[in-house]
């Protein structure tokens, strides 16, 4: 499967040095890469024979049976339209689904030119759990409770951690769209975004960010939590969030699918 990936920054050199190393067995390739300034990014070309896009028409007809996108919410809303016409598409800045009509919009388009998002799980898990206890729609409550390190969420210095958000998701990407895309996908993998609670605290005392889940519904009771490491290149982005876009890519074009 032939891959093109839309941005350059830590999960697009991430996914680079992983799939494109001569080594790697699984049946991936990354060709092409789409990006506003090719000058910048023009060693990526000679370092991981991709060839760089500046044009989204000309990336999309390229050599690719896939998308990435691995940019930010601004270009989900200015480009996902025009490029599920064309290609299927894995979505990191999950984020943009709180706008109500891009989501109305991404899925009429879908339904009309018969595409697929891939919604990686990201720095989350058990949302395969979440989404089978809800097939009859018997969830009753979803939370999520984030704690991230004082310094990746305020400037000033603090002693003690500070609860900074508590709210539905939905607002909560609006005041935090950098770092609460999981508490998007969790929504839209249970209750939807008004209905899903989400607590975000800046905490001083750690260097990692934690997630924890609670559901109760008729199936029962989950609790989950999870603890990131970063990706070693870029501190403020998740490992596991970097690993579940690979994973994504790598059971889309495996035979036997796990879970779900």
């Amino acid at each position: 499967m032939n891959i093109g990936i839309i941005g350059a920054g830590a999960i697009a050199n991430f996914l680079l040095q992983t799939i494109n190393q001569p080594q790697r067995q699984e049946n991936l390739r990354i060709k092409s890469v789409f990006v506003r300034n090719k000058e910048k990014y023009q060693l990526l070309e000679s370092a991981y024979g991709v060839k760089l896009f500046t044009n989204l028409d000309d990336f999309l007809q390229s050599e690719i049976d896939i998308v990435v996108e691995a940019a930010n919410i601004e270009a989900v809303k200015t480009l996902l339209p025009t490029v599920i016409k064309q290609k299927d598409t894995v979505l990191i800045s999950i984020g943009a689904f709180a706008d109500k009509l891009l989501l109305t919009e991404i899925s009429k388009l879908l339904n009309e030119f018969q595409h697929t998002i891939y919604l990686p799980s990201g720095a989350l898990g058990g949302l395969d759990l979440l989404q089978n206890a809800n097939t009859l729609g018997s969830v009753a409550t979803v939370s999520l409770t984030t704690r991230k390190p004082a310094s990746s969420l305020i400037e000033e210095s603090m002693e003690e951690a500070v609860v900074i958000f508590e709210g539905k998701a939905e607002d909560a990407i609006k005041q935090f769209p950098k770092n609460m895309n999981v508490a998007i996908i969790l929504a839209l993998a249970s209750l939807g975004i008004e209905k899903t609670k989400v607590c975000l605290i800046a905490d001083p005392h750690i260097d990692k960010n934690i997630h924890h889940v609670e559901v109760t519904g008729d199936f029962g009771e989950a609790s989950i939590t999870i603890t990131n490491n970063p990706l070693p290149e870029n501190p403020k982005t998740s490992y596991l969030a970097a690993m579940s876009i690979l994973g994504t890519l790598e059971r889309i074009n495996r035979k036997v699918k796990i879970g779900g």
